[in-house]
């Protein structure tokens, strides 16, 4: 028999469901049936090995989730191009505020067939921020070592990554969807883990948020990789770093990337290999902008 708190609780929070909307509350369903058929390895304190932790998830995901359906009305396209098993998404990045990495890895958990929990790869910069971190590590991002991103990938894990980092994020909005260099890490570590590669073009975040400038020198003195000054920011205060414009985000997945050779080959080599991957980014951007007819539709 249940105890009297407990019952109260279950009371309080069916009746907190009943006050929603049926869109969200449908929503909120949707993603926790996601959640339950997602493949995880927990213990028995419900961590994973990498310290992902679905309920506490759960709480971060349902916002990602509300924005990924209602405010930018994600579309995913080729998402049955992601095949089962070890897999590194490479996507562009952009937009000031890493919205594309929370869409993306919602699309994956509720459009892929079965759900998939995304491993983000972190920069380092966000374990050093108050609370940061540990969200982080329990929504499935780990700091973005080698190591980490092998033993993900070994362990039949999908993994994201973003070989812009901070270049693209932070660029400014005369640059938009103009792919920034690509690090060679990601292919070193493919080849390694002999893992394929799906090309991830997304469509909408350039504009969601128009950079201005970027002061990369005061970015590092305060511990961040850039301070970017943006239409919303410094203007508005903290508000407007975390304020984005309504656009549409359109995300297209394209067809695996297979590639032969060892991590350890010359850079000219490993430049090559990472030159058919970015074009083949390139060609899904310019994909999805011709389709759209507006960034807000």
């Amino acid at each position: 028999m249940r105890s009297l708190p407990s019952r109260l609780h279950r009371t309080l929070v069916d009746g907190a469901r009943s006050l929603l909307p049926k869109a969200v509350a449908d929503l909120e369903h949707e993603l926790d049936e996601s959640l339950a058929k997602a493949p995880l390895r927990l213990n028995q304190y419900g961590y994973d090995p990498y310290g992902f932790h679905p309920r506490r998830a759960r709480t971060f995901m349902l916002p990602a989730a509300l924005l990924y359906r209602f405010y930018f009305r994600v579309e995913a396209h080729g998402i049955e191009n992601v095949p089962p098993g070890k897999v590194v998404l490479i996507a562009n990045h952009s937009g000031q505020v890493p919205y594309d990495g929370a869409m993306l890895l919602i699309a994956m958990l509720l459009e892929a067939d079965p759900p998939r929990i995304c491993r983000g790869m972190g920069e380092y910069f966000l374990w050093k921020v108050p609370w940061m971190g540990v969200t982080a590590t329990r929504t499935g991002t780990v700091v973005g070592t080698p190591e980490n991103c092998v033993a993900m990938l070994e362990s039949g894990e999908c993994v994201i990554v973003f070989p812009e980092g901070a270049r693209g994020a932070n660029k400014p909005f005369r640059q938009r969807y103009q792919l920034q260099p690509f690090g060679q890490g990601f292919m070193r570590l493919a080849l390694e883990s002999d893992a394929p590669i799906v090309p991830v073009g997304i469509v909408g975040p350039e504009e969601q948020q128009p950079g201005l400038a970027n002061f990369r020198r005061a970015g590092r003195f305060v511990g961040l990789p850039s301070l970017p000054v943006t239409v919303s920011f410094p203007w508005l205060g903290p508000l407007g770093l975390l304020l984005a414009l309504p656009v549409k985000y359109r995300i297209h997945f394209g067809k695996p990337l297979h590639f032969e050779g060892g991590s350890d080959e010359e850079d000219e080599v490993i430049q090559q290999k990472v030159a058919v991957v970015k074009q083949a980014l390139a060609d899904l951007l310019a994909h999805g902008r011709r389709e759209r007819r507006g960034i807000f539709s």
